[in-house]
């Protein structure tokens, strides 16, 4: 008799055994499988959140099967105690294991708000945007300009908001004086700049910046950028080009820059004025001698006067041989890479194609061609001034 309950009991034993294995193998395919979630969400971790709360809000939203597997997968990894808190994007199907990992990895916020610092060619404006976990695009709130209008009302609130993520975003054709301006009036950073590095030493793009970043330490950031864009560029530049260190590359790159906005004709642009160096022909480029006038202290807000355009100053490039003397702007990374390998053209004149400078510039090889050119612009301006 002891003898079959004891066989009974180690039966029992066993089934016990291999359903608990069978329900851990169970709950640990439940953990790392993919889940549920329809589409990303974002998932706001406060301070000072328990891992409990966290599961329970995702089992809410739907991102989770089971709150209790979640904590105990999060147990059983050694992950339950290292929570951090601040805002993060929870893919599609992410798995219990995945949503774990996201939220207690740490580091910047990964949606949420963010506040950018736009530092364009004519004036600085700020945007609040907020991340849609949907599509992954940022969807602008507001933009204001900080010099000229009204603070929006909740700007002090999320720019204290410790979720919230900086960015400061410089666009191609900014001067170093213009950056540095805008840095100054970004109230997140601290310390001054220091000495500005040369024309044309900043990187165009966009920097992600934390409260109490030392602007100095910025500007270095966009300095490394630029030298190793140009290191690169000067790495990889087409042969027999008539320049002859990487300083006089930018400095053609910075004309590039502002003589065009259109992506694809950098490239030509770049090759009218190498043909022209190579002809001993002067490169005649109005943004070279508005910088000249400026110093890169703003835009001019006029045209150019003929007495302007005949005085002899080191960026007149209408009066001067060869390249001017520093760069005019900072370029982008495309107008570098254009000076460096400029598209291989007999191309020595170009205009403007219409009134819309988004219309680009109509290229010419012989002065008869780029005169047929420049009266058909006459034209449309004429006709735009009577129209008026």
């Amino acid at each position: 008799m002891w003898r079959n309950i004891a066989s009974t009991a180690l039966s029992l034993a066993v089934v016990v055994l291999i359903a608990l294995g069978g329900l851990i193998a169970w709950g640990e395919r439940q953990y790392t499988s993919p889940g549920p979630l329809e589409q990303a969400i974002c998932v706001k971790v406060r301070p000072g959140a328990t891992f409990t709360a966290v599961s329970e809000q995702l089992g809410e939203s739907g991102a989770v099967s089971s709150a209790a597997i979640l904590r105990l997968g999060a147990e059983y990894s050694g992950k339950s105690g290292q929570l951090k808190a601040g805002s993060f994007l929870v893919p599609a199907h992410a798995s219990m294991e995945e949503i774990t990992d996201i939220v207690t990895r740490g580091g910047a916020s990964t949606c949420g708000t963010e506040i950018v610092y736009r530092v364009g060619v004519t004036a600085t404006r700020i945007q609040i945007r907020d991340l849609d976990p949907a599509s992954q695009r940022f969807i602008v709130r507001s933009e204001f300009d900080p010099a000229a209008e009204t603070i929006p009302a909740d700007y002090p609130r999320l720019a204290a908001d410790a979720d919230t993520r900086f960015r400061i975003a410089i666009a191609e054709g900014t001067t170093v004086w213009q950056v540095a301006e805008a840095l100054k009036a970004v109230d997140v950073l601290a310390g001054e700049i220091g000495d500005l590095p040369p024309e044309g030493m900043i990187a165009p793009d966009s920097y992600e910046v934390r409260p109490g970043d030392r602007r100095a330490d910025v500007v270095a950031r966009m300095v490394a950028a630029q030298e190793a864009r140009l290191a690169e560029a000067w790495a990889n530049r087409a042969p027999d080009l008539p320049y002859k260190t990487p300083q006089e590359a930018l400095i053609m790159a910075s004309l590039v820059e502002k003589e065009t906005g259109v992506p694809e004709e950098r490239r030509q642009v770049a090759s009218v004025f190498v043909n022209r160096l190579r002809r001993g022909m002067r490169l005649q480029t109005d943004p070279a001698v508005i910088y000249g006038i400026t110093q890169g202290r703003g835009t001019l807000g006029r045209g150019l006067r003929q007495s302007e355009l005949r005085a002899e100053t080191p960026y007149n490039t209408y009066v001067i041989a060869g390249l001017p003397p520093t760069p005019i702007a900072n370029p982008g990374r495309e107008s570098i890479e254009a000076a460096l390998n400029p598209a291989e053209t007999d191309y020595i004149f170009f205009v403007a194609k219409s009134l819309d400078p988004r219309d680009g510039h109509a290229f010419a090889a012989t002065l008869a061609e780029h005169n047929r050119n420049v009266a058909r612009l006459r034209a449309l301006e004429a006709a735009a001034r009577g129209g008026q």
